[in-house]
C-alpha cells in the first residue's frame, strides 16, 4: 500500500512537471524583423556566458484609465482641467496587475531566477535582471548576436525576433534587449551647421528686443534670443515663479553643453542674463566634458535659457553606448535613450514643468510594442503635469529610399518616432520673416502606429479634404498627424568652442517652442495656477488662436514634393508659430 502512494505522488509530481513545462514552452512570437536593419551588420554570434541586464516591461493594469485621466486634465473645457496626477496616482495606474506579476515570477523561477534578487521600479512596471545570453535565449527563444552599426562603428547585443509563453503575451508589454537596434550614436539629432550662413557680427548682436514690436531685418537670415523674442512676443515678460517653475533639455549621444559657450553667447545676445547658467543631472552614465562641446547641446541649452530667462534650465545628459566588450564580469548598458532616460525622470521626486527633446528615429525601425511602451511612459509625464516638446525631424516626408523595411520595399513617407506619439507635442520648422514660411526640411506627416487622436480630428480632416487625392497612399490617413506647432529652424547663432557658428534644424525649433511655453507656465504658476501640461487638446481648441498660421512652402522627400503649408493646420508646420501675448490671454 505503501509503495503504491509513493508511485502515485511521484506519478502526479510528473505529471505536474510535465504541466508546468509544457505551461512555459507553448511560446508566440512577440517581435521580429525581416532583415537586419539598415545600417547595421552582423558581426558575430554573441558569447554564451556574456552577462547583461534584461528588463521586462511589464503592462500596466490602469494604462488606459491614466490615459482617460489625462485627456479630462488636457482638456480645457474639463471640469478636471490641470488637476494633474500626483506620483503615487500615476504610480497606481502605471503598476502591473497582481496576476501579471505572479506570472513573470513563476516563469523566472522555471528558469531558475530567484525574483527577489531582481529590480524593480517603483511602480513595479520594469523589472531588471542579470542574466547570460546562454540564459536570455532559453527564456525568449531566440538567438543573440552582435551587430555592428556601420556609420557610427557601436556595436550591440540584439535579436532578430523573440518569443514568449503564449500566457505571458497578456502580462508584458515589451522585453529588452531585443529587436530595438536604435542606440545613441544612430539616433538622428535634428540640427546642423550651415557654413554658407556668416556669422552674426558682434555690433548687430548687440540689440536688444524691439519694444515696439518690429523685428530687425536680420532676422530673416540669422536668428539670434533678440529675433525669437520679437517674433513671438515674451521680450516684455518678466518670469516670476523661478523657485518652482523649471525648463528640461534631454542631450544624448555624448553631447556636452558647455558653461563657458554659454557665457559668451549671453555677452554677444541676451546681455542680462550674463553670470546666470544651467544645471547639468547625469543620467545613465551620461559625460559632461567641458572641453568637447556640443553642437547639438549648446543650441538647446542656449535658446531654451535665451528666451527663458531666469527660469532654472536642467540639461540632461544620457550616456552613450561603451563598446560591446564580450567580457561574461562586465555587464553591458541595453543602449536604449528612450527608456534610460523616461525611466529615470519618472523615478524622480520633482520633473521640469516643460521638456524638450531634438532627437528621434524613423518610426519603422522602432518596434511597435517598444515605441508603444516610451509613448506611454510620454503620456505618464503629460499626466504629472510636464509639456513634453519633440523635433519633428529634418527629411521633410522622409528622407534616403523611403523604402518600407516590411520585406516589401514599397516607397511610403517615412513618420518619425517619438515625433508620431499622440502624447508629445511636436514642432516643425519655419524660416524668414514677415511673413514667415515653411521650410523645406521642416518634418511633417502621419503615424503608421498611432491613430488620430481626437483632439486633433476636426483640423485634420479639414487638411484632408483640401489635399484631395494628391499623394494618395504614401501616407496613413487615419495616423496620428505631426507637427502640431513650428518655429523659426534654420540660421540659429550658436557660440560653439568659443565661436559663432550658423545652426539649422528643428532642433532649434522644438526648444524656442519650449521657451515660450515654459513662460507660459511661468505665468500660471505665478498666478497661483497648475502648469499646463499636456497641451494638445488646449491648442488645437480654445487656444488655437494664440498661433500665427504659415499658409505657404512645403516639405518634399521621397522623391516628391511632400505636403504643402496652407490655411489651417498642416503637416508641414502644424496649427503655426506662437504668440505668447494672445496665448498667455488664452491660458
Amino acid at each position: 500500500m505503501l509503495w503504491s502512494s509513493i508511485l502515485l505522488l511521484g506519478v502526479a509530481q510528473l505529471c505536474a512537471s510535465k504541466v508546468l513545462s509544457r505551461r512555459w514552452e507553448d511560446v508566440a512570437e512577440k517581435h521580429s524583423w525581416v532583415e537586419i536593419p539598415k545600417g547595421w551588420q552582423h558581426k558575430a554570434p554573441a558569447p554564451a556566458d556574456h552577462l547583461f541586464d534584461m528588463r521586462i516591461g511589464m503592462k500596466q493594469h490602469g494604462i488606459e484609465e491614466l490615459i482617460e485621466n489625462l485627456m479630462e486634465i488636457s482638456d480645457p473645457t474639463h471640469h478636471r482641467y490641470t488637476q494633474h496626477l500626483t506620483k503615487e496616482q500615476a504610480e497606481a495606474f502605471m503598476a502591473p496587475h497582481p496576476d501579471s506579476t505572479a506570472a513573470v515570477n513563476e516563469w523566472l523561477e522555471f528558469h531558475g531566477i530567484d525574483p527577489s534578487s531582481t529590480q524593480r521600479s517603483k511602480a513595479g512596471d520594469w523589472i531588471t535582471l542579470r542574466v547570460s545570453v546562454a540564459q536570455a535565449e532559453r527564456m525568449l527563444n531566440t538567438k543573440y548576436n552582435i551587430y555592428e552599426h556601420g556609420p557610427s562603428g557601436d556595436q550591440v547585443l540584439r535579436t532578430l525576433s523573440y518569443s514568449l509563453p503564449q500566457e505571458l503575451h497578456a502580462h508584458v508589454d515589451v522585453v529588452s534587449p531585443t529587436t530595438y537596434f536604435g542606440t545613441l550614436k544612430s539616433m538622428k539629432k535634428t540640427s546642423f551647421l550651415q557654413p554658407n550662413i556668416k556669422p552674426i557680427s558682434d555690433e548687430v548682436a548687440a540689440l536688444v528686443p524691439g519694444s515696439d514690436a518690429t523685428v530687425p531685418s536680420s532676422c530673416s537670415t540669422t536668428i539670434t534670443p533678440t529675433c525669437l523674442r520679437d517674433l513671438y512676443n515674451t521680450s516684455t515678460y518678466v518670469p516670476a515663479a523661478t523657485g518652482t517653475n523649471k525648463l528640461g533639455v534631454a542631450g544624448y549621444l555624448e553631447e556636452f553643453a558647455n558653461l563657458a559657450d554659454l557665457q559668451t553667447f549671453f555677452k554677444k545676445f541676451r546681455t542680462d542674463a550674463v553670470g546666470s547658467s544651467f544645471s547639468i543631472v547625469q543620467v545613465n552614465g551620461g559625460g559632461n566634458d567641458q572641453t568637447d562641446p556640443g553642437v547639438e547641446a549648446n543650441l538647446d541649452i542656449q535658446y531654451t535659457t535665451g528666451i527663458s530667462f531666469p527660469t532654472p534650465n536642467i540639461y540632461y545628459s544620457t550616456g552613450g553606448s561603451p563598446p560591446f566588450t564580450p567580457d561574461s564580469q562586465t555587464p553591458t548598458n541595453t543602449n536604449e535613450p528612450y527608456l534610460d532616460f523616461l525611466t529615470f525622470l519618472l523615478a524622480q521626486k520633482t520633473i521640469p514643468q516643460t521638456l524638450t527633446t531634438s532627437y528621434g528615429d524613423d518610426e519603422q525601425t522602432v518596434p511597435l510594442d517598444y515605441a508603444t511602451k516610451v509613448c506611454n511612459m510620454l503620456a505618464t509625464l503629460g499626466s504629472l503635469g510636464t509639456t513634453v516638446f519633440y523635433s519633428s525631424g529634418d527629411d521633410g516626408v522622409g528622407g534616403g529610399d523611403c523604402k518600407t523595411n516590411n520585406g516589401k520595399n514599397t516607397v511610403q513617407f517615412q513618420p518619425a518616432f517619438p515625433a508620431s506619439c499622440p502624447f508629445v507635442t511636436t514642432v516643425g520648422a519655419t524660416t524668414r520673416i514677415n511673413p514667415e514660411v515653411a521650410i523645406s526640411f521642416s518634418g511633417g506627416g502621419f503615424s503608421n502606429y498611432f491613430g488620430t487622436p481626437s483632439y486633433q480630428s476636426t483640423a485634420v480632416n479639414s487638411f484632408l479634404t483640401r489635399l484631395g487625392t494628391k499623394n494618395a497612399g504614401l501616407f496613413n490617413k487615419t495616423g496620428r498627424a505631426y507637427p502640431d506647432v513650428s518655429a523659426q529652424g534654420q540660421g540659429f547663432q550658436v557660440v560653439i568652442g568659443g565661436t559663432t557658428q550658423s545652426v539649422a534644424g528643428t532642433s532649434a525649433s522644438s526648444p524656442t517652442v519650449a521657451g515660450v511655453f515654459s513662460l507660459l507656465n511661468d505665468f500660471r504658476i505665478s498666478q497661483g495656477k497648475a502648469p499646463l501640461g499636456f497641451i494638445n487638446p488646449l491648442i488645437y481648441s480654445t487656444a488655437s488662436s494664440g498661433f500665427t498660421d504659415i499658409t505657404s512652402g512645403s516639405n518634399p522627400g521621397c522623391g516628391t514634393n511632400g505636403f504643402p503649408a496652407g490655411k489651417g493646420w498642416d503637416p508641414v508646420t502644424g496649427l503655426g508659430t506662437p504668440n505668447f501675448l494672445a496665448l498667455q490671454k488664452l491660458v
